[in-house]
């Protein structure tokens, strides 16, 4: 199968295509080892070949017309999985892999022959270097390492070691062959072959045209009164009562999960789904898992479809109560928020199942504990930037936890089921993780506002009187979710916060984004204010005081102690952070004596968003104009190129600050200096926070984002 030379090379990356892909071949493997989970296969969509002709004999040969980066992936993932299939001594299962990935020698008239998908000449080079290694493989070795597709073996290498070993060497041989199983048998695709003669293009057009697809809501509703209508049921009635809501602008609102959109019902659905079977099941499989869920329940489909009425409005409470911003809540509530600024929609799938009408009821001390316990393990996670890939299983394998455990002790029980917790995805850091973490985290740059804000309100609340799960007494806690984030000591620090003797100025720049030296206020302070002196009637200890509303500013205006009043300096910063720390602890505890074990895991690696990401994104196409934001520039227009180069007046550029540096004259942010669309001022920095925005695992990536009151001119080209 040959990629032609005109089409674009290989932009597919792990965050987008690698680790979807290799969850899907995880999840499926885990079936084949689990004959009661069905051996249902997993579809990866259409591709389009033509044929070549070949005189009888010869190796027949195809045209990638459509499909050359899934194509392309499926044998990078093939070859690392014969690779590391080898280096486990799982020889058999390998051998069966290798037709996969090589064709006979006997009939090679090149090198090139060798290979079952030969790349467009930008990659061969990496491929060829990839693909033609023998076994084991030295990455550090290899040519070309740097280049996206010996990035995706080495990425599917390292997944297949880790899931191959994962239960212990007796287990590795049933693990090796499910997972040879699931490459060879369980992934399917539908494959439309021309003839040589045929219009390759035309075809091409119309299986890319747009249409509507039916959700998965729309599948369950079509299929659940269906068979309705073989029943005596009053179909009608059915649907006025259970039904009809679902068709309401509430559950029809597309709401975004990673970078997708799907009704709100299709997701409830989901849910819902994960909630009763404690499996997770992705928004591809959900009209597949309901039949098989409803053909084994043991109620009819009318009882079915009210128990599904039922949980659905569960869920809009819940989501309902996540907006309520002011005046007294239950905690409930407080956790629908709290975890609605997480943006963490698998909690969700737990909520209905702690609140599932149709159990026992969970008593309210125990559910308050599950809250507790979830809200820490959760914040926690998102201060230190733990992972977040795999929480849909994380919480699949927790909702079949709590199935399986009493419901009058389920705070406890889901307490201790995550203290025991001990592995990257799913461990609950302690005090020392978090108090190392925060110490020196920049926090106003690596945490997003709302987020921020929501760990300052919590921290108010808790100066307010809300401790050890006692309400305070004549206050209510602080209004959540609009509140000015602040900082003390002002990012435009020059000209009125000299340094100390000694210090640097890049190390004021990064201490001023410390936890310490941030406030909520309750309007925003004007620029002369925010960024004037400490001392003085419009000084920025004056304008703090105006809102002593709040006990985070009376902390910092009002002390006996160490001077304070008078100053705000470096080691105030230090100290007060360490402060807000210790509160912090307080909110969201963990179990007396609680390790993760987790602390010294060294510095955490930062990721570099290319353009080439948000080309196999979709967010940006080859060839598209990227325009100068200053209007002095704007005749220079710089081209995207398929690799995620820029080119600007025929020279190409790897990033876009080489680019925009070339066009300035000095060092230039490109993020920020390019416009992706000129009518509404959109740049590529907006692209890039997008993207991160969207990426399941957002807690990995770090974004050092741009202040608006900050010179354009600043470089931001990593996360």
């Amino acid at each position: 199968m040959v990629v032609p030379l005109f089409q674009r090379p290989y932009v597919w990356n792990e965050d987008n295509q690698w680790d979807p892909l290799w969850s899907d071949v995880i999840r499926v493997a885990e079936r084949v080892l689990d004959p009661s989970s069905g051996n249902a296969p997993h579809f990866l969509g259409a591709v389009v070949l033509q044929q070549v002709p070949k005189n009888t004999g010869q190796m027949q040969e195809r045209t990638i017309i459509d499909g050359q980066q899934r194509l392309t992936t499926l044998q990078l993932l093939l070859s690392a999985l014969y690779c590391e299939l080898l280096a486990a001594q799982a020889t058999q299962p390998a051998m069966r892999i290798e037709p996969l990935i090589r064709n006979s020698e006997p009939f090679w008239s090149s090198p090139a022959d060798q290979f079952k998908v030969w790349p467009t000449n930008r990659d061969r080079p990496a491929f060829n270097a990839i693909m033609g290694v023998k076994p084991p493989v030295q990455y550090d070795s290899i040519a070309y390492r740097s280049e996206k597709m010996v990035q995706a073996h080495h990425f599917f290498a390292s997944k297949a070691r880790e899931w191959l070993s994962a239960d212990g060497s007796n287990a590795l041989p049933a693990r090796a062959a499910a997972l040879e199983t699931v490459v060879r048998d369980r992934l399917q695709m539908v494959v439309i072959d021309l003839a040589a003669d045929e219009n390759a293009q035309e075809i091409f057009e119309t299986l890319n045209a747009r249409g509507a697809p039916l959700s998965a809501a729309d599948l369950i509703k079509n299929f659940v009164f269906q068979r309705l209508l073989e029943t005596t049921a009053n179909v009608e009635d059915a649907y006025q009562k259970y039904w009809k809501d679902f068709e309401t602008g509430f559950w029809e609102k597309e709401i975004s999960v990673g970078r997708l959109f799907h009704p709100r019902s299709a997701i409830f659905l989901n849910h819902w789904l994960i909630s009763r079977t404690g499996k997770e099941v992705v928004a591809k499989e959900v009209f597949h898992q309901f039949k098989r869920f409803s053909d084994d329940a043991p109620v009819n489909m009318t009882d079915l479809l009210q128990q599904i009425y039922f949980a659905s409005q569960v869920y809009r409470s819940f989501i309902d109560s996540a907006s309520k911003l002011t005046g007294s809540i239950d905690r409930l509530t407080l956790f629908a928020y709290r975890t609605g600024v997480l943006e963490s929609e698998v909690v969700k799938p737990l909520i209905l199942c702690l609140l599932d009408p149709y159990e026992k009821p969970v008593p309210p001390a125990q559910l308050h504990k599950a809250l507790e316990v979830l809200e820490s393990w959760m914040v926690r996670r998102m201060l230190v930037r733990a992972t977040t890939k795999g929480y849909n299983q994380v919480f699949a394998e927790m909702i079949a936890f709590v199935r399986a455990s009493d419901r009058t002790t389920v705070g406890n029980d889901i307490e201790a089921y995550l203290a025991k917790q001990n592995i990257d995805r799913s461990y609950w850091p302690d005090d020392e993780e978090v108090q190392q973490e925060l110490q020196n985290l920049q926090a106003y740059r690596r945490l997003r506002r709302a987020r921020l804000r929501m760990v300052l309100e919590a921290t108010e609340d808790y100066l307010r009187g809300w401790q050890d799960n006692k309400e305070a007494l004549g206050q209510e806690r602080v209004a959540r979710g609009h509140l000015a984030i602040e900082h003390i000591m002002p990012r435009r620090w020059q000209t009125f916060w000299p340094l100390a003797t000694g210090d640097r100025d890049e190390v004021r720049d990064a201490r001023i984004h410390l936890l310490g030296n941030l406030t909520l206020l309750t309007s925003r302070l004007n620029s002369k204010v925010s960024n004037g002196p400490w001392l003085g009637n419009d000084g920025k200890r004056a304008a703090l005081n105006k809102h002593d509303v709040l006990l985070l500013n009376r902390g910092i205006v009002k002390v006996s102690s160490g001077d304070w009043r008078d100053s705000w300096t470096d080691d105030q910063i230090k100290v007060r952070t360490g402060q807000l720390c210790r509160i912090i602890l307080q909110i969201w505890p963990v179990p007396k004596g609680h390790r993760s074990g987790f602390a010294s895991k060294g510095p955490r690696i930062s990721k570099e968003v290319e353009l080439s990401d948000l080309i196999a994104s979709g967010a940006l196409s080859p060839g598209a104009s990227l325009f100068p934001k200053r209007k002095k520039h704007s005749a220079r227009v710089a081209i995207l190129l398929p690799d995620g180069r820029l080119e600007v007046e025929g020279t190409a550029f790897l990033r876009p600050t080489e680019a925009a540096s070339f066009i300035v004259g000095k060092r230039t942010n490109g993020w920020s200096f390019f416009l992706v669309d000129q009518e509404s001022k959109k740049s590529l920095r907006d692209l890039r926070r997008e993207y991160i925005a969207g990426l399941a695992a957002d807690a990995e990536y770090d974004e050092a984002e741009d202040d608006s009151d900050e010179d354009e001119d600043s470089v931001t080209d990593s996360v």
